[in-house]
C-alpha cells in the first residue's frame, strides 16, 4: 500500500486531531448509536403492533367479551387494542354505577353527569392519544440528530481546514501535495455528518409513516368500541340481510 495513502484516513485523523477534532467524532458516533437503537427498537414495536391489529377482527367474532379479550392478546403492555378494550369496559361498568361495594349504591362523582356515550369517548380517546404519545417517544431525537449531525460534521471540518492551514502557513511551502492531505481529511467530518443524518432522515420518515398506520387502525377499532360499548353492537358488523350482530358483553 502506498505509504500517502497509508498515513491518511479516520486512523490518521483521529490520531494527528486535537480535543475538539476528536469531541466532533464523538460526538457523531453517539448520534449514529441512538440513531440505529431507536431506529431498531421502534422498528419491533410497530411491527408487534401491526401483528395485534391482525386479531382485531377475530375480536369482532368472538362470542362475547372474555374471548374477544383473549384474542387481542394476554398483556396489555405495548399492546394498544387490548388497552383501548379494557379501557372501555372499565368506562361503561363505572358510569353504570356497576362497582358498588357491599351492595350498596357507589357514591355520585362529577362525571356521572355525563351520559355513557360521552364518558366511553372520553376513556377510550384517552387511551389512543397515551399511545400516541408513546409511540412518538424517540422520534424527537431522530428529528434532532437528522437536522443538527450534517452541520456537527461541517464544524469538524471547518476546524480541521483551520488548522491544516495554520500548520501549512507555519511550514513557509505551499505545494498540492502539502493542501490535499490535510484538507481531505477535514472533509472526512462532513462526510460523517451526512453518514450520520441520512438513516436518521430515513428511518424518522418511516416510523412516521408507520405510526399513522397503526393510529388508523386503532381510532378505527376505538370508534366500533365506542359503538358496543354504548348500543350493544359494533356499527360496521352485520349479516348479509342487514342485521347487526350483537356481541355478548362481559358481566
Amino acid at each position: 500500500m502506498d505509504p500517502q495513502i497509508a498515513s491518511t484516513g479516520l486512523a490518521h485523523v483521529w490520531s494527528q486531531g486535537d480535543w475538539v477534532t476528536r469531541s466532533v467524532a464523538i460526538v457523531l458516533l453517539v448520534m449514529s448509536l441512538a440513531t440505529w437503537i431507536i431506529i431498531l427498537w421502534k422498528a419491533l414495536d410497530q411491527r408487534a403492533q401491526r401483528a395485534q391489529a391482525k386479531a382485531v377482527e377475530g375480536f369482532w367474532h368472538s362470542v362475547d367479551f372474555a374471548e374477544g379479550l383473549d384474542k387481542l392478546g394476554s398483556s396489555t403492555e405495548g399492546n394498544p387494542f387490548r388497552a383501548a378494550a379494557l379501557e372501555g369496559r372499565e368506562a361503561t361498568r363505572h358510569i353504570l354505577h356497576k362497582d358498588g361495594h357491599n351492595g350498596s349504591p357507589p357514591q355520585r362523582q362529577l362525571h356521572d353527569s355525563l351520559d355513557v356515550s360521552d364518558w366511553v369517548e372520553r376513556s377510550l380517546r384517552k387511551s389512543v392519544d397515551d399511545f400516541t404519545a408513546r409511540s412518538q417517544s424517540g422520534l424527537s431525537v431522530l428529528a434532532s440528530v437528522a437536522s443538527t449531525a450534517p452541520f456537527v460534521g461541517l464544524f469538524g471540518t471547518v476546524w480541521g481546514i483551520y488548522h491544516a492551514l495554520l500548520g501549512i502557513g507555519a511550514a513557509g511551502q505551499v505545494s498540492i501535495d502539502r493542501v490535499a492531505g490535510p484538507i481531505g481529511e477535514a472533509l472526512i467530518m462532513t462526510a460523517l455528518g451526512l453518514l450520520v443524518a441520512i438513516p436518521a432522515v430515513l428511518g424518522y420518515n418511516a416510523l412516521v409513516r408507520g405510526n399513522k398506520g397503526i393510529s388508523h387502525q386503532l381510532n378505527r377499532f376505538a370508534h366500533d368500541l365506542h359503538a358496543y360499548f354504548v348500543t350493544g353492537a359494533r356499527v360496521s358488523t352485520s349479516t348479509p340481510d342487514g342485521k347487526v350482530l350483537p356481541m355478548k358483553k362481559a358481566s
